[in-house]
């Protein structure tokens, strides 16, 4: 098997070449490590002649689906790829783990891992802070596998061979941030196998929040995106609703009193503009392309 390594990342270039020189402290290293960049600027400025694996940078239109296809476009049969987000640290055996759960077990298709603290859920974590949350975190006995729903779009590796051979893409009518990417794809892909959460493959998610868009385009898509898949059959309607009436009820009730890394009102904005969309008719996930 080759492992493929894929980070979509924009305007994040000082975060990006820190995750790269952590990569770097795997006991497996990847066979390559693909970049899927907005623009040339966004790589890093140090290069990559001090790293031990090889770099392979793809640059084409912004947006974390169409940054993600360009890498499935690079697929070879075969494979296995993981795809990380510039802001994850990976305990030192997380890609060994992974290729050896996926020879183990060859009814998975998808694997996502164990995400010990999710910065994503407050602040965030600096990268110090990560390195320390990583070493503290205690290690399973055993490989901890569990069927799930979908893969966490932070840390989810996949099989090449059904990707490959159905055509699978991300869905690029889900712009920008491309708010829950990762459910629908791992749906489609469940379809011809499992999706299995190992708690052998540890991690932490710094939640940095430079980058991330505008409140109101994420409200707008909390409402806009799950009623597409939805319509799409790649999310049952009782997660969805259950997933919106919960970001609406945070949305609403934190407005007056938001977290300061939480733009609360722009979320809670974009949520009534997708309502009103909706009672008219023409709600879609890229009407946020309009709200810019």
């Amino acid at each position: 098997m080759r492992l493929v390594f894929a980070i979509a990342s924009t305007g994040r270039e000082r975060i990006l070449a820190d995750c790269l020189a952590h990569i770097a402290l795997q006991d497996r290293l990847p066979d390559l490590v693909i970049l899927s960049l907005g623009a040339p600027e966004d790589a890093p400025a140090n290069g990559y002649d001090a790293l031990p694996f090889p770099v392979r940078e793809v640059i084409g239109p912004k947006g974390l689906t169409r940054q993600r296809n360009r890498v499935l476009d690079a697929l070879e049969p075969g494979d296995i790829l993981l795809f990380l987000d510039d802001d994850f640290l990976m305990a030192p055996d997380y890609l060994r783990q992974t290729l050896r759960l996926y020879e183990e077990h060859p009814d998975i298709v998808m694997l996502t891992g164990t995400v010990v603290a999710d910065g994503i859920n407050g602040p965030g974590f600096s990268f110090e802070d990560g390195l320390k949350l990583l070493a503290d975190a205690a290690r399973p006995a055993g490989d901890g596998l569990t069927d799930t729903y979908n893969g966490y779009g932070c840390n989810m590796s996949l099989r090449a061979d059904p990707v490959i051979s159905l055509g699978l893409r991300f869905d690029e009518r889900l712009p920008f941030y491309g708010w829950l990417e990762d459910v629908d794809f791992g749906r489609l892909l469940a379809r011809h196998g499992r999706i299995v959460r190992a708690e052998a493959l540890v991690g932490v998610h710094l939640g940095t929040k430079t980058g991330r868009g505008t409140g109101l385009l994420l409200g707008y898509s909390q409402i806009a995106n799950p009623l597409y898949l939805i319509g799409k059959g790649t999310m049952r309607r009782d997660r969805a609703l259950r997933m919106m009436r919960r970001n609406v009820t945070a949305n609403l009730a934190k407005a007056l009193w938001p977290e300061p890394w939480v733009d609360r009102v722009g979320r809670l904005r974009g949520n009534l503009l997708a309502l009103g969309d909706l009672v008219r008719g023409r709600i879609a996930p890229e009407r946020v392309l309009d709200l810019r």
